[in-house]
Order: C-alpha cells, then sequence, then structure tokens
C-alpha cells in the first residue's frame, strides 16, 4: 500500500509541473530512473528548465522518452536521419534500442552533428520521434560493441519489465529508519585479485565489484567468498564495477549463472570492454582446458542487467543509497565509487584502481567529493619505497630499454593488458618514433588489444583532454600509426616472428594464458631477445616468476603436453607506466581530501604494503587506518 502510494505521490508531483503543451502520455519506472513518455519531445528539449525543476523538486533522476507511436519504423528512421546528416559527419552506422526510445549515431566526425557544429538534432528527433545519441566511429569493427548491441537488440522486451520492476524496488519507501553500514571483505584484502566487497545497510545489500584472482591455484583463493558472506543472490540491490579488468569483474557472469539477476552498474565504455575481456576469458579457458566458469548466455546476461552512468551524475540505486561514479584515471572508463548512504548518513569512496596523476591516455582521478567519511583505498604501490620516477625518465627508460635490442637484431615482446596500458604505450612508441629517439621497427599488435584501441576511439570523449580534442575536434586518430601492424590472425603471428628486429605487443599481461604465450615460447630461448614488461605481476603469475628470474617456464599446449621453455632472454621491467597511483600520489590524494576523513580502509596490496599504508596514513594524518584480510566484517556507521 505504502508503496503505491509513493509511486501515485511521484507521478502527481511531475504531472502538476508539466504543461499540457508536452503531450506527457505516460510515466513509468525505468530503473534508477523516472521515465515521462511524450508525444511532443521537441518542446521539452526547448524548455529543458521544465524537467530540471522537476528534478529539483523530487531530488530524483528523470528522464524524457518518446512514446512509441510516434516512432518511425527502423529504416524510415535511418533514411530520414542519412538524408538530415551533413555527409561530412562520416555516418558509419546506427543502433536502435527500443527499450529506450534512442538511436546511437556511430559517426566518423561527431563535431559536425554537435551544437558548436550548428546541427540541431532537436529537428532529427522530432522527424524520425527517436532521441538521438552520436558517438565516435571507431577505425575498426568492434565485435565487443556489436555483441552488447545484440544482446540489447534480443532483449528488448526483458529489458523493459527488468527496468520497471527494478524501479519499483529502488523507489520503495524505506522499511526503517535505523542508520548503519557495514562492509564484508569477501576478496582484494591483504592481496592483489578477486577484488570484491559487500555493502550491507538497514535497507540495501550491494556489491562492489567482482573479480577473479589471476595466479590462484585453487577455487578458495581464485574467487570472492560468498559463500561465507552469507547472503543469497536474491538479497543483492546491485553490483557495481569500478572497471573492466578482470580481477575486478571476472566473476560477475558467475553471479548470474547462479541465480543473481539484479543490474550491474558501470560507466559506458566499461560495459563494451567488460564484455570483450569476459569473453576472451572464456575462450582461453576452453582452448586450454581449463574451467570454465560461466558461458557467452551468462555475458549476455551481464549485458542486459546492465546500467550504464557517465561521471559525476547522482542515482539512486536502492532506497537508501546514492551512486556517484567519477574518473578513477587508471584506465578508460575507470570509476572511482561515491555512495552516499541514508539521509546523509554517511558516505563512502572505494577507490577502485586509481590513478592520481596525469598520463598521455587519461586525466588524473577526481579527489573533489562534497563529502567522504570513509575512504577504501587500493595499495598496489603501497610501501614506502614504491615511488615512481618522472615520467619524461620512464619514457626514456622504455626507449633506451628497446633500443638495445633493437640495435642488436633482437625482438621486444611486452606482455600487456589489452585495456588501459597498451594504449598508453602505443602513444609512447608512435610519439618516440615519429622524432627518431625509438629506432623504427615494426610494431606488431595482437587482435584484442586492436579492438579494445577501437573502444577508446569510440569513448573518446573519457579519454585526456589533449585526447579528446585531437579526436574529437581535429578528427586525429593517433591510434592509427604507420609503424603498427594489427595481427588478426594466429596464422599471421609467423610474420611477427621472422628474423629481424620488432616490438610485439601480446596479452596477456601477466603470462597468464593468451596470445602471449605462442610469442613467449619463441622469444624466451633466444638471448638476443628481451622481456619487457611494463605492467604489475600478481604474486603467483607466470609473468611474476619469469620478472624474479625463473630460467624455465612451463607451457601447455594444444595437445595437452607440457612445453618447458628456456628463459634465456633478458628480463626487464620499466617502472612508471603504471595505471596504479604509487605510494606519494596515493598520500596526497587522501591529503586532498575535504573535508577530512573520518576513517581509511586500506585494500588491494600484498601484506606488507596494505600493512605500510595503513601506519603511514595514521601516523601523517591522524586518521583511524584498518588493513583487514579477506573474511572480515567491519561497521562503518
Amino acid at each position: 500500500m505504502a508503496q503505491k502510494a509513493n509511486q501515485v505521490n511521484l507521478m502527481s508531483t511531475i504531472l502538476n509541473n508539466i504543461p499540457a503543451e508536452a503531450q506527457i502520455t505516460r510515466i513509468e519506472y525505468e530503473g534508477p530512473r523516472i521515465a515521462l513518455y511524450t508525444k511532443n519531445p521537441n518542446y521539452l528539449q526547448k524548455n529543458n528548465y521544465i524537467i530540471s525543476e522537476i528534478v529539483n523538486s523530487l531530488k530524483k533522476r528523470v528522464v524524457t522518452r518518446t512514446e512509441k507511436s510516434i516512432r518511425k519504423p527502423e529504416d524510415e528512421a535511418r533514411a530520414i536521419l542519412d538524408r538530415l546528416f551533413p555527409q561530412e559527419a562520416a555516418v558509419a552506422s546506427y543502433f536502435f534500442d527500443d527499450a529506450l526510445g534512442e538511436v546511437t549515431a556511430e559517426v566518423g566526425n561527431p563535431k559536425v552533428l554537435s551544437q558548436e557544429g550548428g546541427f540541431d538534432l532537436g529537428n532529427a528527433m522530432e522527424q524520425t520521434g527517436w532521441k538521438i545519441k552520436v558517438r565516435k566511429a571507431p577505425h575498426l569493427t568492434s565485435t565487443a560493441i556489436q555483441n552488447v548491441n545484440f544482446a540489447l537488440k534480443s532483449g528488448n522486451a526483458v529489458r523493459e519489465l527488468f527496468l520497471r520492476d527494478l524501479g519499483e524496488s529502488i523507489f520503495r519507501p524505506r522499511l526503517t529508519s535505523s542508520e548503519q553500514v557495514t562492509i564484508k571483505t569477501l576478496g582484494a584484502f591483504q592481496e592483489v585479485g578477486r577484488s570484491c566487497l559487500l555493502m550491507e545497510t538497514s535497507e540495501s545489500k550491494v556489491l562492489l565489484d567482482c573479480g577473479i584472482h589471476p595466479g590462484a591455484r585453487n577455487n578458495w583463493d581464485a574467487y570472492p567468498r560468498l559463500d561465507w558472506a552469507d547472503v543469497g543472490l536474491e538479497e543483492i540491490d546491485g553490483v557495481i564495477i569500478s572497471h573492466s579488468h578482470l580481477d575486478h569483474m571476472g566473476f560477475l557472469p558467475a553471479l548470474y549463472k547462479f541465480g543473481y539477476d539484479g543490474p550491474v552498474y558501470c560507466s559506458e565504455p566499461t560495459l563494451p570492454l567488460m564484455t570483450l575481456l569476459q569473453n576472451d576469458f572464456v575462450k582461453i579457458a576452453r582452448i586450454e582446458g581449463g574451467r570454465v566458469i560461466y558461458d557467452q548466455k551468462d555475458i549476455r546476461d551481464v549485458i542486459q542487467h546492465a546500467i550504464t552512468l557517465p561521471y559525476g551524475m547522482v542515482t539512486d540505486i536502492s532506497p537508501d543509497i546514492k551512486l556517484v561514479l567519477n574518473n578513477a584515471g587508471h584506465i578508460l572508463g575507470s570509476s572511482t565509487v561515491h555512495l552516499h548512504i541514508g539521509e546523509g548518513a554517511h558516505n563512502v569512496v572505494y577507490s577502485g584502481d586509481y590513478k592520481y596523476g596525469r598520463t598521455l591516455l587519461l586525466d588524473s582521478a577526481t579527489w573533489n567529493y562534497p563529502r567522504v567519511e570513509t575512504l577504501i583505498t587500493e595499495s598496489t604501490y603501497g610501501a614506502k619505497e614504491d615511488i615512481m620516477p618522472l615520467r619524461e625518465e620512464v619514457e626514456m627508460n622504455f626507449v633506451n630499454a628497446i633500443n638495445g635490442t633493437l640495435k642488436e637484431g633482437g625482438k621486444v615482446l611486452i606482455p600487456i593488458p589489452a585495456v588501459g596500458r597498451a594504449q598508453e604505450i602505443l602513444l609512447v612508441i608512435d610519439r618516440y618514433m615519429k622524432n627518431k629517439s625509438l629506432v623504427e621497427t615494426p610494431v606488431f599488435i595482437e587482435g584484442m588489444i586492436s579492438e579494445a584501441t577501437a573502444i577508446h576511439v569510440s569513448y573518446a570523449d573519457y579519454l585526456s583532454r589533449e585526447l579528446r580534442t585531437m579526436m574529437l575536434d581535429e578528427g586525429t586518430n593517433p591510434f592509427l600509426s604507420e609503424y603498427f601492424t594489427a595481427i588478426e590472425h594466429p596464422s599471421n603471428r609467423e610474420e611477427a616472428l621472422r628474423e629481424g628486429p620488432a616490438i610485439i605487443m601480446a596479452t596477456s599481461g601477466m603470462l597468464e594464458g593468451g596470445p602471449v604465450l605462442d610469442y613467449f615460447g619463441s622469444i624466451a630461448p633466444n638471448e638476443k631477445n628481451k622481456m619487457l614488461f611494463v605492467s604489475y605481476q600478481v604474486q603467483g603469475t607466470l609473468g611474476r616468476r619469469v620478472l624474479d628470474g625463473s630460467s624455465q617456464a612451463s607451457l601447455m599446449e594444444e595437445n595437452g603436453k607440457i612445453k618447458i621453455v628456456d628463459v634465456r632472454c633478458k628480463v626487464q621491467k620499466v617502472e612508471g607506466f603504471s595505471g596504479h597511483s604509487d605510494y606519494n600520489q596515493i598520500i596526497r590524494f587522501i591529503g586532498k581530501l575535504r573535508p577530512k576523513i573520518q576513517q581509511v580502509i586500506v585494500n588491494h596490496g600484498e601484506k606488507r604494503k596494505v600493512e605500510n599504508l595503513a601506519y603511514a596514513i595514521q601516523r601523517i594524518y591522524r586518521v583511524p587506518a584498518i588493513h583487514p584480510a579477506v573474511q572480515e566484517a567491519i561497521r562503518l556507521y
């Protein structure tokens, strides 16, 4: 009864503030939003103050949707848009999302269709009946984006029902006035890998991240300890994913496999990147005969339950929790998670992985939150000696490490994560080859890196200020370089392994499967070659063992036999390209938070590093700081 009264009150408040000219036909919940369906969308677009006043009154997120009866059939709408859009926009494709009444136009030159470019999207919406979003078209077809679009399209009816039900759950009246907040540590506490924690309030249960441990040798250490949390999957109100690395989202599809059917919240670029890496995870597990913990159907379920959010948008995710995602500076779409709990009772920031420092690829992590009482911070580089060199020094170390090998006729193999670090290194290589500081040589890039790079281009508005200007305003794509050759199929790898110097970039970054192992078997035995690590190597991974000086490595071949590889090549790590904050950056980040935080919880680091960082925070800022292990419960408020 209270639920119905609450809904009626919301709807009447909205209707009392909207003129009849808006032609509102219905008002429905749409997940964390309230959707107003209209037959006159142009009226509301021209008088956008109306929606702003409703949002200020309700303190809820309100969106407008076009009534289905005014939407032109897709073929007709596509023809109208082709006629209206200037040729210089260079339209590549359209995606029609029936559940939301939106069409996404991927175009080569988004600026032409912007208000700044003088184009009236409102007129296009009026003529087609569809709301129009414009996105940069990537330089090559992104299979991951296609997979996302297909899953959304095929699940339209299910999504509409899911979003309505979810809205009723989010906007229901609170059942208690009690204000308390507890977290349970399920992974990545005193370790790196399987990031996951459960936040519980009097009203809600929310998972923050749901990853796997890439170096674990048994199931107890590989996956989040949801069994210990004593929570049924049907009790979870939502899952928030900070970013698309497997150690933060690799277990997510398994939740859907075992019965979870709630929402997953993430930034807009995180969804296609997550889809790319989860599909690759399944593929590699099948090739290598490992345990396949989920399949493509479960990944589709993730997509159909995903609610993507732009940075900075306040979003209700339960009756007593509001969520804001902000730039974390780690990889494309990476987010710090700001949770506002209750009526101003408590604010928590979960850092995920963050970089408090600018890179070529991304701007520095956001720090100016309105309020933070509890900070949960990563500590990958939390030891006092974990100080990164100056960026200029890092780049020259990288160039010198490569030049020496290339001049001797050797090959440099760079094991690298496909998302984030790969794109940063591509930018560095292109810059230094162009200015002749780096020996000009072929640079071979494995297919998944190219795919991930295409997603970076499509979501260029999430990149650094310089890259955004270059790609969206000037129409330049720095990832298309004359030096780069994409290896699209395993049969083409012979080209990269031919006699002569070359740089090869391949996944995975920790030698835990993927195409890099095919190259490793050929590169490692030759003393002229070099293995060059540019990313963190988790304890227990093959990458860590090679970096620590192992002279041999065991590889599983396709026929199931074990191949022993002698590691005679040079092995080097270049520090400083990390997408994580170093010790000084973490300390500075915490010092920037205003008003002063009340407590810090340190996670995502080896035991010695979480201990050191927690001690340093207490000593420097006189703030309680703890470093719990996995399977601990902590009362925050």
